[in-house]
């Protein structure tokens, strides 16, 4: 050991920095999060009772459907909004720069910011429901319905499916841009002699597109789906500001067991759950969908 030590001291004092800094912010306050949740309040003894209480709750329950949902919700929606902008950037057309710079805006947006703005236009006095009122009043003019639409304004964060999709559709037009990114460097990566070959061969767009581009852009989006579903799963900002206790989700719920009802072994047990979620959706993804490819 200590010939190790005199051989590699050099190299240990440059690491230890970086050693030191990811076990006192990173891997002690995981760790203290994972003993509060096995530590019960009352008796200071280790046991399953934060997570007997925990499932016993009805809020807690729905926090842990409201998650899955909006990152399931989620990657479709942004996948498919991402793809469909980086084959489209992918292609010269004029005006391309400007296109990419109004894609490219939202990145730079802070999520606090982001979610503000969303309240200026979903909440019950923001434009879109202005804009709903307007349109369902020009189809009156025009004789096609015979009254307003009745349930304008729509309260978009009292809850439910509604609020959940105003979640998602938040968090998209926040995040579009990295996935874009991310996509698009997968897509350019691909050699252009394959398509050519392709072309030569007559194959046709959807034939390219289902045969060439998807599976060499598996690594891509491997690593788009894995570093979006981890966000996702973690996902506190927007919901707070969006939708708070109406359409709670895992971060939330453990932000208010700690914050507003100093909770803090509950809080752990449902920050616990949720890093054994990730963990395993990870684990399960490179299992069974990926094989261990994309990360090759």
């Amino acid at each position: 050991m200590g010939k190790f030590l005199k051989k590699y001291c050099f190299e240990i004092i440059l690491i230890l920095p970086l050693t030191l800094y990811i076990m006192y912010f990173t891997l002690v306050p995981v760790l203290e999060t994972i003993r509060l949740g096995f530590l019960d309040g009352a008796t200071n003894e280790f046991s399953l009772s934060n997570y007997n209480y925990l499932f016993g709750r009805d809020d807690f329950r729905k926090a842990f459907f409201n998650t899955v949902v909006i990152a399931l919700l989620g990657l479709i929606a942004q996948l498919t909004v991402g793809l469909t902008l980086a084959l489209m950037l992918k292609r010269a057309f004029k005006g391309k720069g400007i296109f990419r710079a109004l894609i490219l805006t939202p990145m730079g947006i802070p999520t606090i910011v982001s979610g503000v703005a969303l309240l200026y236009i979903f909440d019950t006095q923001g434009y879109f429901n202005e804009v709903l009122y307007r349109g369902s009043e020009a189809l009156k003019y025009l004789g096609l319905i015979s009254e307003t639409y009745r349930f304008i304004p729509i309260d978009w964060a009292e809850g439910g499916m509604r609020t959940i999709l105003l979640v998602v559709f938040g968090d998209m037009w926040k995040v579009t841009p990295i996935v874009t990114l991310l996509l698009l460097a997968g897509l350019e990566s691909i050699p252009g002699t394959v398509y050519e070959a392709a072309r030569i061969d007559g194959a046709s767009m959807w034939q390219t597109f289902t045969n060439i581009t998807l599976p060499l852009l598996k690594p891509a989006i491997t690593m788009t789906v894995v570093l979006r579903a981890v966000d996702l799963f973690r996902i506190f900002e927007l919901p707070m500001i969006l939708a708070r206790k109406s359409t709670p989700v895992l971060a939330t719920f453990a932000f208010e067991e700690y914050r507003v009802y100093n909770n803090p072994n509950v809080s752990g047990a449902a920050s616990t759950i949720l890093l054994v979620i990730i963990f395993t959706f990870i684990l399960l993804y490179l299992k069974y969908v990926d094989k261990g490819e994309g990360l090759a």
